[in-house]
């Protein structure tokens, strides 16, 4: 506010008084007598029988703003007057004016006299106050939005207050409950029991329970740990207080730690209650070791104050807090600790029951074909989170929009997974026909040795229709949702990841770039495997992967003996799935042609389109509903 006050006053100061404006020069009737003498004045304007305005001519103005710096001349105005003084009598300055033209002998061009009177009115005043009144509106401006900087209004000590959201248990309107919450059973399940002691704490008190502090929620972005918290105050009908971790942090120093103590006080008075704190990583990061060295002091004095504030010497009777992070293995120990965030409970991705759940709450306000079977959608996305199906569902019926249906069928929702999974389609990519046939050999080369193998998810189906940036795909999914992976299973992906690069070298007798991508995944399994999974014999039972993720990135865990050997475990492992998918498709190199020729024909190719030619799959047989239809 000071910092503004100042530039406001410098910048009234200078227009008032600065120099090097250009205004009138306030004169006498002798300098003026002396310029008529010269032949520089051309008219004289008379304002109200008492104030002379001089105008010179062009070439006199030009003539005083070339001259001496030191001349009071200098800075006449090129434009209006350039001089002014005061008159007693007009009569006398008609004669007098007459009489200096006379005398100086320039009769052929006579100094004009006009004469005028004018009011000072309202307008005028207005003009003269319009510039004051603008000035205080800024400085009131500036002064309220630093209030609201605060929290939201009133004055500027306000700045220390916590912005928390509060969402009223007497509001049904903005209710949240368990039923708004699809999936996520076994996360309902662990957070009952807070909700549990909300409703009957008496039960629990006579036992000598306690109820826990805090709990963490935990999970993948898009899991719906947000809307989880909200649940558990709906469910309970208890106040509810929300705050991201980012709120707290400030460019003032102390702030953060003034709205913990502020939040905390708000949630004491509304107890029982619940405090949410969203993406707490922003202020619960590990302290760091060398504090002199450090750029986070103030972060790290908002989170000893939350600390504090959980499990210290004040009592937060009735207050529950709860946060969210999908970043917990950064947050600080001493947080994590019992007594502070007592449990932490998982919001996992949801398996395909809770999929279909949360497909059954997104297609309530969609305009659907009878057919569509929300069961076989949960079946096509593995992996997805809750709001990953909220855009699948939007971009279904985008697409439907998009192509002038009166319904959203099934074949928008796999055009929409296409869309979310493989990006955008580029069918105008400028391609040969050499280009296009290479890689319908490649995808084919993947489907045959996936279809032939049967540790490989099922193949769901292939295409070459250009996506992003890569110009074919070969799509499987899983039967079920696997929890067990084996060294077999990854041997098998690793064969099948290599199959695309070996059907180009058998057929072509070339080395494509195309197989980038394939070939970095398929590297990053393998070194997984050896250096975390501890699935070589030769390296052995042992894992260097860092969970803390607190390890020096430059340092390595071990010696350059062991990275050796590594290296060679890793070329082993991946030679022997190079050699493993080789054979396969040496032994079906006309099916793959095959494949590649329909491929080229259809675009894309489905299952059923692949079982004529491979004959029956590897894998275990998919249901019917799992199976689409060529569509």
């Amino acid at each position: 506010m000071w910092i503004w006050a100042f530039i406001i006053t410098a910048i009234l100061a200078y227009s008032l008084f600065g120099e090097g404006r250009a205004v009138p020069v306030s004169a006498d009737w002798n300098t003026v007598e002396e310029m008529i003498s010269r032949g520089e004045v051309e008219r004289i304007k008379v304002m109200n029988k008492n104030t002379a305005q001089v105008y010179l001519t062009d070439e006199a103005i030009a003539a005083y703003r070339a001259g001496d710096d030191m001349s009071r001349f200098k800075n006449i105005p090129e434009q209006g007057e350039q001089l002014n003084f005061t008159i007693g009598s007009v009569d006398i300055l008609d004669r007098d004016v007459k009489q200096a033209v006379a005398d100086s002998g320039l009769e052929d061009n006579p100094v004009t006299l006009e004469y005028f009177n004018e009011s000072t009115g309202w307008g005028e005043v207005l003009l003269n106050i319009l510039p004051w009144v603008f000035l205080v509106g800024v400085w009131f401006f500036f002064i309220r939005s630093m209030s609201r900087g605060g929290a939201g209004g009133g004055n500027i000590m306000n700045v220390g207050k916590a912005r928390a959201q509060e969402f009223n248990k007497d509001n049904p309107a903005k209710r949240v409950t368990f039923k708004d919450v699809a999936g996520l059973s076994e996360a309902k399940v662990e957070i009952m029991e807070i909700v549990d002691f909300l409703r009957k704490a008496d039960k629990y008190r006579e036992l000598g329970a306690k109820i826990p502090k805090g709990a963490l929620l935990v999970g993948p972005p898009g899991t719906g740990k947000t809307l989880l918290a909200k649940a558990v105050a709906g469910e309970a009908n208890v106040p509810f207080l929300s705050i991201s971790g980012s709120d707290f942090v400030e460019m003032f120093v102390g702030v953060g730690a003034s709205r913990v103590r502020d939040l905390f006080e708000q949630a004491k008075q509304k107890a029982p209650c619940i405090v949410f704190i969203d993406e707490i990583d922003a202020i619960g990061r590990a302290r760091g070791k060398n504090a002199g060295f450090s750029g986070n002091d103030e972060r790290e004095n908002t989170l000893n104050q939350l600390l504090t504030e959980m499990d210290g010497f004040q009592t937060n009777a009735g207050v529950i807090v709860l946060a969210a992070t999908n970043r917990a293995d950064i947050l600080d120990k001493a947080l994590m600790r019992a007594g502070r965030f007592d449990r932490q409970i998982d919001v996992g991705l949801p398996d395909v029951n809770e999929r279909e759940e949360i497909f059954n709450v997104h297609l309530r306000h969609i305009k659907l074909d009878e057919n569509i079977d929300r069961k076989f959608l949960a079946k096509q996305t593995p992996g997805f989170s809750g709001a990953d199906i909220a855009n699948v569902c939007n971009e279904a019926a985008l697409i439907a929009a998009r192509n002038n249906k009166s319904k959203v069928e099934r074949a928008d929702f796999m055009a929409a997974i296409d869309r979310i999974v493989g990006g955008l389609e580029k069918r105008n990519k400028t391609m040969t026909q050499t280009e296009r046939r290479a890689t319908a050999i490649h995808e084919a080369g993947h489907a045959t040795v996936m279809w032939l193998l049967k540790d490989c998810d099922p193949v769901l189906k292939v295409t070459v229709i250009p996506r992003g940036n890569s110009l074919g795909a070969t799509w499987s999914v899983p039967d079920e949702e696997r929890v067990h992976v084996t060294n077999e299973v990854l041997e098998a992906k690793l064969a099948g990841m290599l199959g695309g690069r070996i059907a180009e070298e058998v057929n072509y007798g070339t080395l494509g770039a195309g197989a980038l991508s394939d070939l970095e995944r398929a590297t990053k399994i393998t070194y997984a495997m050896v250096a975390y999974y501890g699935m070589s014999k030769k390296i052995g039972p042992i894992s260097y992967y860092d969970a803390s993720g607190t390890r020096d990135t430059f340092t390595k865990p071990f010696s350059e003996k062991t990275a050796e050997e590594i290296d060679g475990e890793v070329k082993r492992i991946l030679e022997e799935a190079y050699d493993r998918a080789r054979k396969i498709i040496e032994q079906n190199n006309d099916k793959i042609n095959q494949m590649a020729d329909l491929l080229l024909e259809k675009e894309t190719i489905y299952a059923e389109d692949i079982e004529p030619i491979l004959g029956p799959s590897a894998q275990p047989k998919k249901e019917e509903t799992d199976t689409p239809k060529n569509e």
